[in-house]
């Protein structure tokens, strides 16, 4: 009988294909980012150190204030609230430019727009 490789396999072989060729460096950190069913999560890293420089997610207290906890937190608009709200934390450590790690997944719904969120808050890549 032939096996099937699990969906989290097949998350984690796409992820590792991801990840080599994006490393984050002290100059371009790599935002990284990772989607539940329920929740969004937005982290800048450097890579070299083995650092989070900066973090988001529908889970922060600040995410939370502004959000009302009426609204679901798994839809786009969330997710790009989570951009704007890692670029705006990021901008205010002095990271200006990074380098976009999808984890994995495809650049598409939540993940597009949490990379839209980071743009319009001023991050380049």
């Amino acid at each position: 009988m032939i096996s099937r490789e699990s969906r989290k396999e097949r998350w984690r072989r796409r992820h590792l294909r991801v990840r080599k060729r994006i490393m984050g460096t002290p100059e371009r950190p790599r935002l990284c980012v990772y989607k539940s069913l329920k929740h969004i999560y937005a982290q800048i890293i450097d890579d070299t150190r083995g650092v989070t420089l900066v973090s988001a997610s529908t889970l922060d207290p600040e995410f939370r204030a502004q959000w009302n906890g009426s609204k679901s937190c798994a839809n786009k608009e969330a997710a790009r609230e989570v951009g704007r709200l890692v670029g705006k934390r990021a901008l205010a450590r002095g990271i200006q430019k990074v380098v976009f790690d999808r984890g994995g997944t495809i650049y598409h719904g939540r993940v597009a727009a949490v990379a839209e969120g980071a743009r319009e808050a001023g991050l380049e890549f």
